[in-house]
């Protein structure tokens, strides 16, 4: 049968055609103008030319998102990808949903944007799922800078000063259990690291000793991994206008609001028994008591933002320094001969007939010790990708021009690795008279106005744990810790 001539069709279908393919053109720019990064809106290339660096083709409406989702998905996927991306140069841009994120590959370009323009890259960007839902808008690292900076106050009482004595000691005190455990449980080497890290913080930020049951404390780290596995994750955390919908179009909302529920009433078992010993005057001395709840510190938020601020503590600081001794073991195993040095520093301090640990009196003379942290930070850091600094302005830098809106992020592993010999483990790199200062040279926590505030209490965390795990163990002879990893 001969195909009708194009001449046949009616005026009536060609009509309807075009006009359908003139409805599809239509709603594609209506999407792409609602959900596109500001740099590729339509209209906006008419009012300004944004210029952004270089970065992998992505696809129409969602950019890059699909290779990030799909690169996320483990350590194993992530790290290579990320490394990837720093071929593009210092700076690398993402288009992810709504979003521009610039990668920034090198220390310089990290200290120009995040240190010396921190006035402008200090927001953080809208996370509907993440911080809205899962963290009830409340998680001290989430929230935006109007709302944050009171809960920041406060905490510079907690994490500065003179408070570091008492701090210390009690992170020696800490350490003695986690040195028994080992000898006890030396299988449970990593449990013993969680339980370490948990029991200073619980002890400085909440008053007492860690008494917590076992599957209270796994609990809690539960709710951690729930919440970092859920940063950066989401559709509609790319996708921030869709939260602008009526309620009942928001057909995600309910599973977010359950797990972010979950996540509160396991704060609350820990904080409640706490918040009333300090209204009852049995509370001993801790952060809550003496700062957090002190009628002179006129802290000025709820209740529930005080228990966010006093968890979100415990759990970052505690997950951190977990990761951080779990690498330690690693570096021991793939280099005995730096933890020797260490050991025979520790040994020179203290002396076989002293009769004591090294504790934190002892951290100015133990430089490579110190060294050696830094090192551990720098050779495996374990935040891939430091949270966001939003753009609040335009920013022209460097022949770029980036609009307000712009979300930069440390792309950890490049930065740090952007050093002579990156994949030798050389402790002596930091031997420059700054081996006592953690934030010298590394941006592992963070940098700018958003730099962790507790880097000093981590600090001294890690060089006691260090310092005497070294002094105790040798891991190059002991068969269950390298079978355990």
């Amino acid at each position: 049968m001969a195909s009708l001539p194009f001449d046949s069709l009616s005026s009536a279908t060609l009509t309807a055609c075009f006009s359908f393919a003139a409805s599809l053109c239509l709603l594609y720019i209506i999407l792409h103008e609602a959900l596109a990064p500001a740099h590729a809106h339509f209209l906006a290339l008419r009012r300004k030319k944004w210029r952004l660096p270089a970065g992998p083709p992505g696809l129409p409406l969602i950019g890059n998102l699909h290779q990030w989702r799909s690169a996320r998905r483990s350590s194993v996927t992530l790290l290579p990808y990320l490394t990837s991306l720093a071929a593009y140069g210092e700076m690398t841009t993402l288009t992810l949903g709504s979003k521009t994120w610039v990668l920034l590959n090198t220390p310089r370009v990290v200290n120009e944007i995040i240190n010396k323009r921190g006035s402008i890259t200090h927001q953080r960007p809208p996370m509907p799922i993440a911080s809205d839902l899962i963290s009830r808008g409340k998680r001290s690292v989430l929230r935006p800078t109007a709302v944050w900076l009171e809960g920041r106050r406060v905490m510079h009482h907690l994490l500065n000063g003179s408070p570091l004595k008492t701090y210390g000691e009690w992170q020696e005190l800490e350490s003695i259990q986690m040195l028994a455990s080992y000898l006890f449980q030396p299988e449970k080497w990593y449990a013993h690291h969680y339980r370490y890290a948990n029991s200073v913080l619980h002890r400085i930020v909440l008053g007492e000793g860690l008494e917590k049951e076992t599957a209270e404390v796994e609990n809690l780290q539960r709710v951690i991994a729930e919440f970092l596995r859920n940063i950066n994750a989401n559709i509609v955390d790319f996708y921030p206008q869709l939260a602008s919908l009526p309620k009942f179009l928001q057909f995600w909302r309910r599973g977010w609001d359950k797990m972010g529920l979950d996540h509160c009433e396991a704060f609350m078992s820990w904080w409640a028994p706490v918040k009333k010993a300090c209204e009852e005057g049995t509370a001993p001395p801790s952060f809550v008591r003496d700062a957090l709840l002190a009628k002179e510190t006129r802290y000025t938020g709820s209740d529930e933002e005080a228990m966010y601020l006093a968890m979100g503590t415990i759990s970052a600081g505690s997950d951190n320094t977990r990761m951080l001794l779990n690498t330690l073991v690693m570096a021991a195993l793939c280099h005995p001969d730096a933890m020797t040095k260490a050991r025979e520093e520790a040994d020179a301090v203290c002396g076989n007939m002293a009769g004591r640990l090294p504790g934190i009196g002892d951290i100015p003379k133990m430089p490579y010790t110190c060294a050696l942290v830094k090192e551990v930070l720098r050779w495996r850091p374990v935040v891939p990708l430091v949270p966001q600094h939003q753009l609040i302005q335009d920013l022209d830098f460097e022949g770029y021009c980036f609009p307000a809106g712009t979300e930069f992020l440390i792309n950890s592993f490049p930065v740090a690795h952007n050093v002579d010999g990156p994949n030798v483990f050389w402790p002596e790199r930091w031997m420059d008279g700054n081996e006592a200062s953690v934030t010298q040279g590394l941006w592992v926590f963070g940098g700018g106005r958003r730099v962790c505030v507790g880097y000093k209490l981590a600090q001294t965390q890690l060089l006691v744990a260090f310092a005497r795990l070294l002094y105790c163990f040798d891991y190059a002879t002991v068969s269950l810790a390298r079978s355990s990893f």
